[in-house]
């Protein structure tokens, strides 16, 4: 049996004037702006120092927020409209990959889970709709958005209680009602759902105040929960990753827009100085983020570039220093890099895909602090104005990203290739893996990542899109790389051939090594080598367009059929004994959203005698669907060699030596 020291609830029941009491001591009541509410207080009048504490929120105006400047002036979109309105019915907007929404029941049940993916259970905590429903209140006027969202607050209180209890004696107890509190906690109130509730809070602080729905009772239920909203991550903090970023960054929020909590200076500071030692930790040299994931290096920027917003806004901007800032424009550089001319970004790891609208939306918004850096400007006014870099292919050699391009137009050959250390959750066992872009279109992508985690349905997937075999690389027996810690052996990024050799210790027993020439910045050939002494079937994996594609096994030469003018010819060149295998391809550029295509691998046997197993692969973008070009590949000298290689290619009779030293 559990005692009761060891279980810690959130409740409290109705307007008690205990709860305004609590309310009114977590507050600085020493701040001359709450000298009526202290006067009230002092002489015992609770409910008339709580009722002067909502009239003193009501009125302040000199708090600003980068998401909400004038809450009088916010516009609501047919899809926040929509999900307000359905909210009044409890059916809620949790995720977009679980469309159409849920209903929560009319007694709502918080520990619904229709479906067992974790970030559904978890991202209900999120509330999506609450700010959606302070739009419609604002634009609409209409009362009913305010009640049901003061009663939806409140029952969320009510139903899921923060649980704080001993894992061993948790382990043991047969109280049933204490073990699903436990549990739900997981969801309800990991940090990173908190941290979420944190901020958004303060935008529906602001869209609701000025309702009749938001009493002085009301307000008192709000800042107690708050405050055990901020106590909580200041006691929990995620040890690293994009996770104790987030956590930071709306810690900071939390101290600036609630500045009359007595603990708002330590909220604050916590988040300066999260933030400003991780952007030393998790930002490296070359602008590149330790997860290696496109879409977690956006939000990443954006995560640091709020908190500085904040800071600016409020008067404490001096709270981080010009290497913060350094930092934060060099991580905007890269991402302007790696991305293709349609500004979608590679699929690499956990990377999802935002459209071209939300990322120029960002670039406008980084302007107001890199005003001067001319790429910046030209991306954000999508060539417009500023200017492009004096460059085309740029490496990134701490990150590992490399960008091979023929110029910055729609109409470029362009790819990027992914080689670098160890990364952190969302990064993927793929390294050596590419993407490429030609005239308009992506042709070759990563599978993407579809799913994160729960029960064995969905980690049949999220497992299936992470394996190493659904990315362009070379994998042994279709397993995973056992190391992914890419070094770069040479980066010659000029010139009418350009270079890129990595070397990555996939397995025990084997090294892949890949070399890349970019020819006369209109088609590649790739060189793959696998080398030492282990035993088993080496795969060179190859994901294709999706769309319609020939493949023709014992050329082992696959070609794109599109009928716009985008297409390519991939032809590889491999070891006697090879042979090609066709296997189930996905492609996925949104969470739980996946269109099928074909995957091939060119596979043979290699025995602990062999000293290495090469391959040439040569991959050339053109117009036309039909009569791609005619293609001859060999090795110049007589075997491998740990110091460079050479290949003799022929594209239709057009012959090209290509040789490289390290």
């Amino acid at each position: 049996m559990l005692t009761a020291a060891l279980v810690a609830a959130v409740g409290v029941a109705g307007a008690q004037p205990s709860l305004k009491e609590e309310a009114l001591a977590l507050l600085n009541l020493e701040m001359p702006e709450l000298a009526e509410v202290k006067a009230l207080h002092s002489e015992g009048r609770v409910e008339e120092a709580a009722e002067a504490l909502l009239a003193y929120y009501k009125a302040r105006t000199h708090i600003t927020t980068p998401d909400i400047p004038d809450p009088a002036a916010v516009r609501i979109a047919p899809n926040e409209q929509k999900w307000a309105d359905e909210a009044l019915e409890h059916t809620f907007f949790v995720h977009y990959g679980y469309q159409p929404s849920f209903n929560y029941g009319e007694d709502i049940d918080w520990r619904y889970w229709p479906v067992k993916d974790n970030e559904l259970r978890w991202q209900l905590h999120r509330h999506k709709w609450f700010t959606p429903m302070g739009k419609a209140y604002r634009t609409s006027g209409d009362e009913k958005y305010a009640i049901e969202w003061t009663k939806q607050y409140v029952d969320w209180i009510r139903k899921n209680p923060l649980v704080k209890i001993d894992k061993e004696e948790y382990e043991i107890s047969n109280e049933s009602t204490i073990k699903a509190d436990a549990e739900n906690a997981r969801f309800a109130w990991r940090p990173l759902e908190v941290s979420h509730r944190l901020e958004d809070q303060t935008l529906q602080f602001q869209l609701f105040i000025c309702s009749p729905a938001f009493t002085a009772e009301f307000l008192c239920e709000f800042l107690v929960n708050y405050h055990r909203h901020a106590e909580h991550i200041l006691e929990n903090y995620s040890a690293k990753g994009n996770h104790l970023l987030f956590q930071a960054q709306r810690m900071l929020y939390a101290g600036t827009f609630f500045p009359e909590f007595r603990r708002a200076e330590v909220w604050r500071q916590s988040g300066v100085e999260v933030l400003n030692r991780e952007v030393a930790v998790q930002v490296f040299d070359d602008g590149g983020h330790f997860e290696l994931c496109p879409h977690y290096h956006l939000a990443t920027i954006n995560i640091f570039y709020e908190a500085l917003q904040v800071a600016t806004l409020n008067g404490f901007k001096e709270a981080f220093p010009k290497e913060y800032i350094d930092a934060l424009e060099r991580m905007i550089v890269f991402y302007a890099n790696i991305c293709f001319p349609d500004y979608e970004n590679p699929c690499f790891s956990d990377a999802k895909v935002a459209t071209k609208g939300e990322v120029i939306k960002n670039y406008r918004s980084w302007l107001d602090v890199f005003g001067d850096n001319e790429f910046i400007r030209y991306m954000a006014s999508d060539g417009q104005q500023g200017a492009l870099p004096d460059y085309k292919s740029q490496g990134y050699l701490t990150a590992g990203f490399f960008v091979f391009r023929s110029g910055w137009g729609n109409d470029a050959v362009q790819m990027v290739v992914k080689a670098g250390p160890k990364g952190e959750w969302h990064c993927q066992p793929d390294n050596g893996t590419f993407e490429l872009w030609y005239n308009g279109h992506r042709l070759m992508s990563d599978s993407g990542s579809y799913i994160y985690a729960g029960d064995a349905e969905v980690m049949k997937w999220r497992n299936w899109f992470r394996q190493t075999a659904v990315h362009n690389t070379l994998s042994l027996n279709g397993e995973n790389l056992q190391t992914t810690e890419s070094k770069t052996l040479l980066w010659q990024p000029e010139g009418d051939v350009q270079v890129l050799v990595t070397e990555n210790p996939s397995y025990e027993g084997l090294t892949h090594r890949r070399t890349v020439f970019f020819v006369e910045e209109k088609w590649f050939v790739i060189v793959d080598e696998a080398v030492g002494d282990a035993e088993g079937i080496v795969n060179l994996n190859y994901q294709l367009p999706v769309g319609e594609v020939s493949v023709a096994k014992e050329a082992m030469r696959c070609a794109t059929l599109n009928d716009f003018e985008s297409n390519l010819t991939l032809q590889c060149f491999a070891p006697k004994g090879a042979y090609t295998t066709e296997a189930e391809g996905w492609f996925s550029d949104k969470y739980k959203s996946k269109v099928e295509r074909k995957r091939v691998s060119f596979d043979v046997a290699k025995k602990s005698t062999d000293k290495a197993v090469r391959y040439i692969t040569v991959i050339v973008p053109h117009k036309e669907a039909q009569n791609g070009p005619k293609i001859d590949a060999k090795f110049i000298g007589k075997g491998y060699s740990p110091n460079g290689v050479g290949v003799q290619v022929k594209v239709d009779g057009k012959s090209r030596k290509l040789k490289v030293e390290f």
